[in-house]
Protein backbone atom coordinates (compact mmCIF):
# COMPACT_ATOMS: atom_id res chain seq x y z
CA UNK A 1 0.00 0.00 0.00
CA UNK A 2 1.46 3.72 -0.80
CA UNK A 3 -0.27 5.33 2.00
CA UNK A 4 -2.97 7.13 -0.34
CA UNK A 5 -6.15 5.73 1.05
CA UNK A 6 -9.24 7.68 2.20
CA UNK A 7 -10.43 5.10 4.66
CA UNK A 8 -7.87 3.41 7.38
CA UNK A 9 -7.90 -0.22 6.67
CA UNK A 10 -5.80 -2.85 8.15
CA UNK A 11 -3.37 -3.83 5.74
CA UNK A 12 -1.48 -6.64 7.22
CA UNK A 13 -1.23 -8.53 10.72
CA UNK A 14 1.83 -9.30 12.40
CA UNK A 15 2.04 -12.40 14.45
CA UNK A 16 5.76 -12.62 15.69
CA UNK A 17 4.92 -15.42 18.62
CA UNK A 18 1.53 -16.19 19.15
CA UNK A 19 -0.05 -20.09 19.51
CA UNK A 20 1.67 -21.90 16.82
CA UNK A 21 2.71 -18.76 14.75
CA UNK A 22 6.17 -16.82 14.93
CA UNK A 23 7.59 -14.21 12.73
CA UNK A 24 4.11 -14.67 10.71
CA UNK A 25 3.10 -11.88 8.70
CA UNK A 26 -0.15 -11.59 6.65
CA UNK A 27 -1.17 -9.26 3.66
CA UNK A 28 -4.46 -8.46 3.94
CA UNK A 29 -6.59 -7.09 0.87
CA UNK A 30 -9.73 -6.20 0.50
CA UNK A 31 -11.07 -9.57 0.19
CA UNK A 32 -8.37 -12.52 1.91
CA UNK A 33 -9.27 -16.02 2.69
CA UNK A 34 -6.73 -18.09 4.94
CA UNK A 35 -6.91 -21.82 3.58
CA UNK A 36 -4.94 -24.59 5.54
CA UNK A 37 -5.35 -28.20 6.84
CA UNK A 38 -6.63 -28.73 9.91
CA UNK A 39 -4.02 -27.17 12.68
CA UNK A 40 -2.50 -24.76 10.09
CA UNK A 41 -3.36 -21.97 12.60
CA UNK A 42 -5.92 -19.98 10.29
CA UNK A 43 -8.97 -19.47 13.30
CA UNK A 44 -5.64 -18.12 15.13
CA UNK A 45 -5.01 -15.33 13.12
CA UNK A 46 -8.51 -14.28 13.18
CA UNK A 47 -8.39 -14.16 16.79
CA UNK A 48 -4.99 -12.03 16.80
CA UNK A 49 -7.21 -9.79 14.52
CA UNK A 50 -10.47 -9.82 16.64
CA UNK A 51 -8.33 -9.16 20.11
CA UNK A 52 -6.72 -6.41 18.11
CA UNK A 53 -10.03 -4.53 17.09
CA UNK A 54 -11.49 -5.15 20.59
CA UNK A 55 -8.34 -3.42 22.12
CA UNK A 56 -9.19 -0.65 19.62
CA UNK A 57 -12.23 -0.51 20.79
CA UNK A 58 -11.36 0.03 24.38
CA UNK A 59 -11.45 -3.46 25.93
CA UNK A 60 -9.21 -4.58 28.78
CA UNK A 61 -6.74 -7.72 28.19
CA UNK A 62 -8.50 -9.90 29.81
CA UNK A 63 -11.88 -9.10 27.65
CA UNK A 64 -9.14 -9.36 24.33
CA UNK A 65 -7.60 -12.39 25.41
CA UNK A 66 -9.46 -15.00 27.90
CA UNK A 67 -7.39 -17.42 27.62
CA UNK A 68 -3.98 -15.54 27.65
CA UNK A 69 -1.99 -18.63 28.45
CA UNK A 70 -3.26 -20.45 25.32
CA UNK A 71 -2.14 -16.86 23.46
CA UNK A 72 1.87 -18.21 24.22
CA UNK A 73 3.15 -20.27 21.42
CA UNK A 74 4.00 -23.89 22.47
CA UNK A 75 7.52 -25.02 23.91
CA UNK A 76 8.29 -20.88 24.92
CA UNK A 77 10.11 -21.30 28.04
CA UNK A 78 9.60 -18.81 31.47
CA UNK A 79 12.28 -16.33 31.81
CA UNK A 80 14.21 -16.17 35.35
CA UNK A 81 11.13 -14.40 37.13
CA UNK A 82 8.55 -16.99 35.45
CA UNK A 83 7.53 -14.72 32.76
CA UNK A 84 5.73 -15.78 29.40
CA UNK A 85 4.15 -14.03 27.18
CA UNK A 86 3.01 -13.56 23.02
CA UNK A 87 3.58 -10.58 20.52
CA UNK A 88 1.37 -9.24 17.88
CA UNK A 89 1.15 -6.21 15.50
CA UNK A 90 -0.48 -4.94 12.71
CA UNK A 91 -0.22 -2.27 9.72
CA UNK A 92 -2.62 0.57 8.86
CA UNK A 93 -2.97 2.25 6.06
CA UNK A 94 -4.96 5.61 5.53
CA UNK A 95 -4.19 9.32 5.44
CA UNK A 96 -1.26 9.56 7.45
CA UNK A 97 0.23 6.64 5.47
CA UNK A 98 1.15 3.22 6.39
CA UNK A 99 1.41 3.01 10.71
CA UNK A 100 2.48 -0.25 12.50
CA UNK A 101 0.84 -1.13 15.62
CA UNK A 102 3.09 -3.35 17.75
CA UNK A 103 2.20 -5.20 21.05
CA UNK A 104 4.33 -7.53 23.63
CA UNK A 105 1.66 -8.79 26.07
CA UNK A 106 2.81 -10.93 29.13
CA UNK A 107 0.92 -13.75 29.88
CA UNK A 108 2.22 -15.11 32.68
CA UNK A 109 2.22 -14.46 35.80
CA UNK A 110 -0.13 -12.47 35.17
CA UNK A 111 -2.04 -10.36 32.04
CA UNK A 112 -0.16 -6.98 31.31
CA UNK A 113 1.12 -4.94 28.40
CA UNK A 114 5.32 -5.20 28.31
CA UNK A 115 5.59 -3.14 25.41
CA UNK A 116 3.84 -1.06 22.63
CA UNK A 117 5.30 0.37 19.67
CA UNK A 118 3.52 2.78 17.35
CA UNK A 119 5.60 3.60 14.29
CA UNK A 120 5.15 5.68 11.35
CA UNK A 121 7.65 6.39 8.43
CA UNK A 122 10.42 4.98 10.49
CA UNK A 123 9.76 7.56 13.20
CA UNK A 124 8.25 6.12 16.52
CA UNK A 125 5.24 8.06 18.06
CA UNK A 126 4.76 6.00 20.95
CA UNK A 127 6.58 3.56 23.23
CA UNK A 128 5.51 2.01 26.23
CA UNK A 129 7.90 -0.37 28.83
CA UNK A 130 6.94 -2.27 31.98
CA UNK A 131 9.58 -0.51 34.31
CA UNK A 132 8.32 -1.21 37.42
CA UNK A 133 6.17 -4.84 37.64
CA UNK A 134 4.98 -4.19 41.05
CA UNK A 135 2.78 -1.25 39.72
CA UNK A 136 -0.18 -1.24 37.30
CA UNK A 137 1.36 1.36 34.64
CA UNK A 138 3.97 1.22 32.17
CA UNK A 139 6.16 4.14 31.19
CA UNK A 140 4.58 5.82 28.08
CA UNK A 141 6.46 8.25 25.83
CA UNK A 142 5.05 9.70 22.68
CA UNK A 143 6.30 12.48 20.19
CA UNK A 144 6.18 15.55 20.94
CA UNK A 145 8.63 17.63 18.38
CA UNK A 146 8.08 20.92 20.21
CA UNK A 147 10.67 22.37 22.92
CA UNK A 148 9.97 18.87 24.71
CA UNK A 149 10.56 16.32 21.99
CA UNK A 150 8.83 13.52 24.20
CA UNK A 151 6.75 13.23 26.64
CA UNK A 152 6.31 11.45 28.97
CA UNK A 153 3.58 9.68 31.35
CA UNK A 154 2.30 6.49 33.03
CA UNK A 155 -0.65 4.56 30.96
CA UNK A 156 -2.67 1.17 32.38
CA UNK A 157 -0.76 -1.62 31.60
CA UNK A 158 -4.13 -3.62 30.90
CA UNK A 159 -5.45 -1.80 27.79
CA UNK A 160 -4.21 -0.67 23.97
CA UNK A 161 -1.95 2.97 24.77
CA UNK A 162 -2.79 3.89 21.20
CA UNK A 163 -6.54 3.90 21.96
CA UNK A 164 -5.90 6.33 24.74
CA UNK A 165 -3.25 8.87 23.22
CA UNK A 166 -6.43 11.43 22.00
CA UNK A 167 -7.09 11.69 25.21
CA UNK A 168 -3.69 12.42 26.47
CA UNK A 169 -2.25 14.39 22.93
CA UNK A 170 -3.12 18.02 23.25
CA UNK A 171 -2.82 18.80 19.99
CA UNK A 172 -0.91 21.92 20.03
CA UNK A 173 2.21 21.08 18.21
CA UNK A 174 2.75 19.42 15.00
CA UNK A 175 4.66 16.88 16.27
CA UNK A 176 1.46 15.83 18.41
CA UNK A 177 -0.87 16.21 15.72
CA UNK A 178 0.63 13.52 13.67
CA UNK A 179 0.78 11.21 16.69
CA UNK A 180 -2.78 11.95 16.86
CA UNK A 181 -3.79 11.51 13.33
CA UNK A 182 -1.94 8.41 13.63
CA UNK A 183 -3.19 6.84 16.88
CA UNK A 184 -6.92 7.67 15.44
CA UNK A 185 -6.40 6.22 12.16
CA UNK A 186 -5.39 2.83 13.79
CA UNK A 187 -8.28 2.90 16.27
CA UNK A 188 -10.89 3.90 13.59
CA UNK A 189 -9.38 1.01 11.46
CA UNK A 190 -9.81 -1.12 14.88
CA UNK A 191 -13.50 -0.69 15.78
CA UNK A 192 -14.76 -0.70 12.04
CA UNK A 193 -14.58 -5.01 12.63
CA UNK A 194 -17.51 -7.54 12.59
CA UNK A 195 -16.52 -10.79 13.56
CA UNK A 196 -19.05 -12.75 12.51
CA UNK A 197 -20.21 -16.73 13.27
CA UNK A 198 -23.54 -17.35 12.34
CA UNK A 199 -25.74 -20.20 14.65
CA UNK A 200 -28.18 -21.69 12.99
CA UNK A 201 -29.77 -23.28 15.52
CA UNK A 202 -30.15 -20.22 17.31
CA UNK A 203 -31.07 -18.02 13.68
CA UNK A 204 -34.07 -20.64 14.06
CA UNK A 205 -36.14 -18.88 16.86
CA UNK A 206 -38.29 -16.55 16.88
CA UNK A 207 -36.96 -12.77 18.53
CA UNK A 208 -38.07 -9.95 19.96
CA UNK A 209 -38.10 -6.96 18.46
CA UNK A 210 -35.30 -4.97 19.90
CA UNK A 211 -32.36 -2.23 18.31
CA UNK A 212 -32.09 -3.85 15.13
CA UNK A 213 -28.56 -4.64 14.84
CA UNK A 214 -27.40 -7.74 13.51
CA UNK A 215 -25.64 -9.44 16.36
CA UNK A 216 -22.50 -11.61 16.12
CA UNK A 217 -24.32 -15.26 15.48
CA UNK A 218 -27.07 -13.45 13.75
CA UNK A 219 -29.79 -14.82 15.84
CA UNK A 220 -31.85 -11.82 15.35
CA UNK A 221 -31.86 -12.57 11.35
CA UNK A 222 -36.04 -12.80 11.90
CA UNK A 223 -35.67 -8.53 13.02
CA UNK A 224 -32.72 -7.57 10.59
CA UNK A 225 -35.02 -8.83 7.63
CA UNK A 226 -37.94 -6.76 8.93
CA UNK A 227 -36.06 -3.52 9.06
CA UNK A 228 -34.31 -4.28 5.61
CA UNK A 229 -37.65 -4.79 3.78
CA UNK A 230 -38.54 -1.55 5.12
CA UNK A 231 -35.90 0.64 4.99
CA UNK A 232 -34.13 0.11 1.60
CA UNK A 233 -35.88 -1.97 -1.33
CA UNK A 234 -32.77 -2.50 -3.52
CA UNK A 235 -30.78 -3.80 -1.23
CA UNK A 236 -33.37 -6.54 0.58
CA UNK A 237 -34.29 -7.21 -3.44
CA UNK A 238 -30.25 -7.95 -3.84
CA UNK A 239 -30.82 -10.34 -0.83
CA UNK A 240 -33.39 -12.28 -2.55
CA UNK A 241 -31.63 -12.92 -5.36
CA UNK A 242 -28.32 -13.98 -3.30
CA UNK A 243 -31.05 -16.46 -1.69
CA UNK A 244 -32.75 -17.59 -4.63
CA UNK A 245 -29.02 -18.50 -5.77
CA UNK A 246 -27.99 -20.08 -2.57
CA UNK A 247 -30.96 -21.96 -0.97
CA UNK A 248 -32.83 -25.19 -2.48
CA UNK A 249 -36.35 -24.54 -4.40
CA UNK A 250 -37.99 -21.04 -5.49
CA UNK A 251 -37.39 -18.49 -3.44
CA UNK A 252 -39.62 -15.08 -4.05
CA UNK A 253 -38.85 -13.32 -1.30
CA UNK A 254 -37.67 -12.86 2.44
CA UNK A 255 -39.48 -11.45 5.29
CA UNK A 256 -40.30 -11.38 8.80
CA UNK A 257 -43.48 -12.48 10.55
CA UNK A 258 -44.80 -11.15 13.82
CA UNK A 259 -46.32 -13.94 15.70
CA UNK A 260 -48.90 -13.97 17.94
CA UNK A 261 -46.72 -13.10 21.08
CA UNK A 262 -45.52 -10.44 19.89
CA UNK A 263 -42.00 -12.22 18.69
CA UNK A 264 -40.86 -12.32 14.68
CA UNK A 265 -39.90 -14.99 12.76
CA UNK A 266 -37.66 -15.24 9.19
CA UNK A 267 -39.68 -17.01 6.70
CA UNK A 268 -39.02 -17.38 2.78
CA UNK A 269 -41.82 -16.83 0.34
CA UNK A 270 -41.87 -19.76 -2.53
CA UNK A 271 -44.63 -17.80 -4.73
CA UNK A 272 -48.20 -19.03 -4.23
CA UNK A 273 -47.33 -21.49 -1.58
CA UNK A 274 -47.30 -20.63 2.15
CA UNK A 275 -43.97 -19.02 2.96
CA UNK A 276 -41.79 -21.59 4.81
CA UNK A 277 -40.22 -20.40 8.28
CA UNK A 278 -36.22 -20.69 8.39
CA UNK A 279 -36.60 -23.22 10.96
CA UNK A 280 -36.97 -25.39 8.00
CA UNK A 281 -34.14 -24.54 6.31
CA UNK A 282 -30.97 -26.73 6.68
CA UNK A 283 -27.69 -25.41 8.55
CA UNK A 284 -25.68 -24.32 5.49
CA UNK A 285 -28.68 -22.50 3.77
CA UNK A 286 -29.16 -20.57 7.25
CA UNK A 287 -25.31 -19.53 7.41
CA UNK A 288 -25.79 -18.92 3.69
CA UNK A 289 -28.77 -16.20 4.48
CA UNK A 290 -26.69 -14.96 7.64
CA UNK A 291 -23.54 -14.20 5.25
CA UNK A 292 -25.13 -12.94 2.79
CA UNK A 293 -26.95 -10.46 4.63
CA UNK A 294 -23.93 -9.13 6.30
CA UNK A 295 -22.43 -8.49 3.29
CA UNK A 296 -25.08 -6.75 1.84
CA UNK A 297 -26.67 -4.15 4.72
CA UNK A 298 -23.52 -2.62 5.32
CA UNK A 299 -22.34 -1.47 9.35
CA UNK A 300 -25.68 0.61 9.38
CA UNK A 301 -27.41 -2.76 10.15
CA UNK A 302 -24.34 -4.43 12.24
CA UNK A 303 -23.93 -4.57 15.48
CA UNK A 304 -20.45 -2.74 15.24
CA UNK A 305 -19.11 0.07 17.30
CA UNK A 306 -17.61 2.43 14.63
CA UNK A 307 -16.18 6.00 15.19
CA UNK A 308 -19.73 8.58 15.54
CA UNK A 309 -17.17 10.94 15.08
CA UNK A 310 -15.99 10.12 12.28
CA UNK A 311 -18.24 10.17 8.89
CA UNK A 312 -19.34 7.09 7.75
CA UNK A 313 -17.72 7.92 4.51
CA UNK A 314 -14.37 7.73 5.88
CA UNK A 315 -14.79 4.31 7.52
CA UNK A 316 -14.59 0.93 5.72
CA UNK A 317 -15.99 -2.18 7.93
CA UNK A 318 -14.02 -5.04 8.20
CA UNK A 319 -16.21 -8.48 8.09
CA UNK A 320 -14.15 -11.20 10.24
CA UNK A 321 -15.82 -14.47 9.66
CA UNK A 322 -13.90 -18.16 10.78
CA UNK A 323 -15.64 -21.08 8.55
CA UNK A 324 -16.53 -18.75 5.67
CA UNK A 325 -17.61 -22.03 3.90
CA UNK A 326 -18.50 -24.39 6.93
CA UNK A 327 -21.77 -26.64 6.36
CA UNK A 328 -21.94 -24.71 2.55
CA UNK A 329 -21.58 -27.16 -0.78
CA UNK A 330 -19.43 -25.89 -3.52
CA UNK A 331 -21.83 -24.10 -5.26
CA UNK A 332 -23.33 -22.28 -2.10
CA UNK A 333 -19.72 -21.68 -0.98
CA UNK A 334 -18.97 -20.10 -4.49
CA UNK A 335 -21.78 -17.56 -4.96
CA UNK A 336 -20.59 -16.39 -1.52
CA UNK A 337 -17.58 -16.12 -2.23
CA UNK A 338 -18.29 -14.37 -5.81
CA UNK A 339 -21.06 -11.71 -3.58
CA UNK A 340 -18.31 -10.78 -1.09
CA UNK A 341 -16.11 -9.95 -4.31
CA UNK A 342 -18.14 -7.90 -5.89
CA UNK A 343 -19.25 -6.19 -2.40
CA UNK A 344 -15.96 -5.43 -1.15
CA UNK A 345 -14.86 -3.90 -5.14
CA UNK A 346 -17.17 -1.00 -3.95
CA UNK A 347 -15.05 -0.56 -1.25
CA UNK A 348 -16.86 0.23 1.71
CA UNK A 349 -16.58 -3.02 2.65
CA UNK A 350 -13.81 -5.61 3.47
CA UNK A 351 -13.46 -9.25 4.42
CA UNK A 352 -10.87 -11.40 6.06
CA UNK A 353 -11.83 -15.61 6.54
CA UNK A 354 -10.82 -18.78 6.52
CA UNK A 355 -12.18 -21.61 4.73
CA UNK A 356 -11.88 -25.47 4.76
CA UNK A 357 -11.69 -25.56 0.84
CA UNK A 358 -9.80 -22.52 -1.10
CA UNK A 359 -11.43 -23.63 -4.30
CA UNK A 360 -14.18 -21.44 -3.44
CA UNK A 361 -12.28 -18.46 -3.55
CA UNK A 362 -9.49 -19.56 -6.14
CA UNK A 363 -10.15 -17.73 -9.79
CA UNK A 364 -12.94 -15.00 -7.85
CA UNK A 365 -11.62 -11.60 -9.01
CA UNK A 366 -10.65 -9.61 -6.74
CA UNK A 367 -10.01 -12.43 -3.51
CA UNK A 368 -6.65 -13.20 -2.36
CA UNK A 369 -6.11 -17.11 -1.27
CA UNK A 370 -3.16 -17.35 1.66
CA UNK A 371 -2.28 -20.75 1.61
CA UNK A 372 -0.96 -21.74 5.55
CA UNK A 373 1.22 -24.64 6.39
CA UNK A 374 0.51 -26.99 9.22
Amino acid sequence: MNGTCDRPTVTELRLSAFKSHRGAVFPLGPLTFLAGPSGSGKSSVLQAYEALARLGAGATLAAAFPDPAGCVPERAEADAQGRRGFRIGCTVDGPAGPVRLDLAIQAEPELRVVGERLTSDGDTLLSTALRDPGRSTVQAAWHTAGTVPVTRAPLPDDRLGTALLPLRVAGKTEGQLRVLAAAEQVVVALRSVFACDPQPQRMREPVLPGQGKLRRGCDNLAEILSRTADECAIRHARLVTAARAGCAGTVTALAAEELSDGTLRAVVGRGERNPTPVARLGEGELRYLALALVLLTGPGVLAVDTVAEIPSAMQTLTVLTDGFDRGLDRRQARELATLAAEMCRRGHIRLTGTVGDAGCARGVQGAAVVDLEP
